[in-house]
């Protein structure tokens, strides 16, 4: 068993794809070092082979408020066995890099309890954990590149074996130029067609998003490759005033395929259609024949025993279901190349690796200033404050003709956007519901930008035939038995979640005692953009479940209809001792919208009412705030 673990063993925990890219970087380096390793998802890893590791390098992102990734959940509940004594991991040197968010409370949360829980079973750690920050300028990669510099010089005093010629000694740029990490199969037409010859349209298609996404090197996970089903929208309501500047939409789909069962406070993930225009300039520019089949198989690097066999798929589909050629910026994903390069920041990835294959001199010059650090200010003006797409970037250089198994590393891979679902099941049986902000920008430069979801959702028509990728998951919302009295605080889109809760404590009202709902929102205008007033104005009258005659109540914070912002955690105060009293009688504290300040000035505004109304200290509040969350009535959904 020892012999099998002298590599270095690489395991990521992802949920959206950034940490398989950070622990994709970590690998790169260390291959550049002629470091024998083994990189592979927490879910493919064996957790009782932890103790025969020599070095283990661990990058674990943390979702919603202090969750683990799903593929991280079987590993993390082994970890946590009373059986595992203090020693059972003495010998075993590890490390710990997490990915968060500072906005949110529990920021790198699942690092930091990972790194705890490695050390009291006895590991050693081979460097302090870092935290990746996604607020810093240059997002996670702002601590990465430090870290695994003391990381490599660390490891190399622990083990230099791992080393043959030394931690600061590079394979050559050239050598590993010729070196992609993906190989690309082209397939005899006849024999895949009979793959689809009987499928029906939805089959077919299923088989496609499924196969293409699984071949993939930017994939999360296998089993999340194929959809839950496929929706078909069914209703495109605007929610904001046309002139208002928001645009906020109510989306109503239904199942197509088997209907799917989703509790209220489940989350839906929608793979995004891609404009066709793009995809077809993009692989004009590329020189690609799109009708060609094609299976993609990673080389050497990767762990292939998942692979398994794989249903080739036409380039363009390939093209159009995994590689997000022209939304996402190159800043983050494109990395593979650059980072076994030995550059340490992707900021300037692509352009690096165009550097490569350019044949024109000015745009080879330009290239290389760009990858330099005096170039990097610039590079930072061009790439990310104008979020220039791949598609963007190939463009502004026309003499750079790249392999296309460079171009499958390198374009960020296409991701599912997620969603709080906004209906109840039990009112909408075969349906589901979203209120989804179609967002705009414009930057800098005065360039015209928008979200790839958003707005392909916001242009779909209901009458036309269209199905729609999706997958269910559990948010950060548990759904409420119907005698817990609840405190609601969704200001803007946030309010989605709970249109599903008051729908469904509604339906159960008709049946049953149900306890009392305190539901506060907040908008810019009342006229503008307070979305679904009619719902929650009935809910609030004649005794309905959000009627201060139950108990409850309906509060509503327009910041913009009067001199002084008025925003929920005002209106919350102004109900000070109506939330006391319902904290008092047992009440869970839902809170969902923006993760910017919202949630924290929402939860300084709790402290302050527990303070005034139970007149005790504001530390004592705070600790009494901490304690409903340990008892888990305190939830925050929150997204940026």
């Amino acid at each position: 068993m020892k012999e099998q673990c002298k590599k270095l063993s690489i395991i990521y925990a992802t949920e959206t794809g950034n940490a398989s890219d950070a622990a994709e970087h970590i690998a790169r380096h260390a291959e550049r070092r002629s470091c024998p390793l083994n990189l592979l998802s927490i879910h493919q890893y064996d957790p009782s082979l932890l103790s025969f590791e020599e070095a283990v390098i661990f990058v674990v992102s943390t979702t919603g408020q202090g969750d683990t990734p799903d593929s991280m959940k079987i590993f993390w509940k082994f970890l946590l066995q009373r059986n595992l004594t203090t020693s059972w991991l003495k010998g075993v040197h590890y490390a710990v890099f997490g990915l968060g968010d500072s906005s949110y409370p529990k920021y790198n949360f699942v690092a930091k309890k990972l790194d705890k829980r490695l050390m009291d079973l006895g590991g050693t750690p081979i460097v302090e954990r870092g935290l990746g920050d996604d607020q810093h300028p240059s997002g996670y990669e702002g601590s990465l590149d430090p870290w695994m510099s003391s990381l490599w010089r660390m490891l190399y005093m622990i083990k230099p074996e791992f080393f043959p010629n030394g931690p600061d000694v590079l394979i050559l740029d050239t050598v590993l130029i010729d070196q992609p990490k993906v190989q690309i199969i082209y397939h005899n037409i006849d024999s895949v067609e009979s793959h689809f010859s009987t499928a029906s349209d939805l089959t077919r298609l299923e088989i496609q998003v499924g196969s293409a996404r699984s071949l993939h090197p930017g994939k999360s996970s296998p089993d999340r490759s194929r959809p839950d089903c496929f929706l078909k929208m069914v209703k495109n309501l605007p929610l904001t005033r046309s002139n208002h500047g928001k645009d906020v939409r109510h989306f109503e789909f239904e199942f197509v395929s088997d209907a799917i069962e989703y509790d209220v406070g489940d989350v839906l993930d929608i793979l995004p259609g891609q404009d066709v225009a793009a995809v077809d300039a993009f692989i004009r520019r590329c020189n690609l024949d799109p009708d060609s089949f094609i299976t993609v198989k990673p080389r050497e690097l990767d762990d292939c025993s998942a692979l398994g066999s794989r249903v080739p798929v036409k380039l363009r589909t390939f093209v159009e279901l995994t590689m997000d050629v022209a939304s996402a910026s190159p800043r983050r994903s494109l990395r593979s190349l650059a980072e076994c390069l030995g550059h340490g920041t992707s900021i300037f990835l692509l352009q690096y690796v165009m550097s490569f294959f350019a044949t024109a001199e000015h745009e080879r010059e330009r290239l290389n200033y760009f990858a330099s650090p005096e170039g990097r200010d610039d590079l930072y003006q061009y790439n990310q404050k104008e979020r220039r797409t791949v598609l963007e970037v190939l463009e502004d250089f026309p003499s750079v003709e790249m392999p296309f198994q460079w171009l499958v590393q390198l374009v960020p891979p296409l991701k599912t956007r997620a969603f709080s679902i906004s209906s109840s099941q039990s009112s909408h049986h075969n349906q589901v519901h979203l209120t989804v902000n179609v967002v705009s920008w414009t930057t800098p430069y005065k360039r015209k930008k928008k979200g790839l979801c958003s707005s392909w959702l916001a242009a779909l028509d209901p009458e036309d035939a269209n199905f729609v990728p999706a997958w269910f998951h559990k948010g950060s919302l548990p759904k409420p038995p119907p005698s817990l009295p609840l405190i609601l605080v969704g200001p803007g889109t946030g309010c989605a979640p709970f249109r599903g809760f008051v729908e469904e404590r509604a339906l159960q009202s008709e049946t049953t005692s149900t306890a009392p709902i305190m539901f506060f929102f907040g908008c810019q205008n009342v006229d503008g953009d307070f979305l679904y007033q009619d719902l929650w104005l009935s809910h609030a009258q004649n005794n309905g479940v959000l009627s201060e005659a139950k108990g409850g109540g309906f509060y509503v914070a327009f910041s913009r209809d009067q001199t002084q912002k008025v925003y929920v955690q005002h209106k919350m105060k102004e109900q000070s001792q109506r939330i006391w009293n319902l904290l008092a009688e047992g009440a869970a504290v839902y809170i969902a919208g923006s993760s910017t300040k919202m949630p924290t000035d929402v939860t300084s505004a709790f402290e302050e009412i527990v303070s005034k109304e139970n007149e005790v200290s504001s530390d004592v509040a705070v600790r009494w705030i901490r304690a409903l969350e340990r008892s888990g009535k305190y939830h925050i959904e929150a997204w940026s």
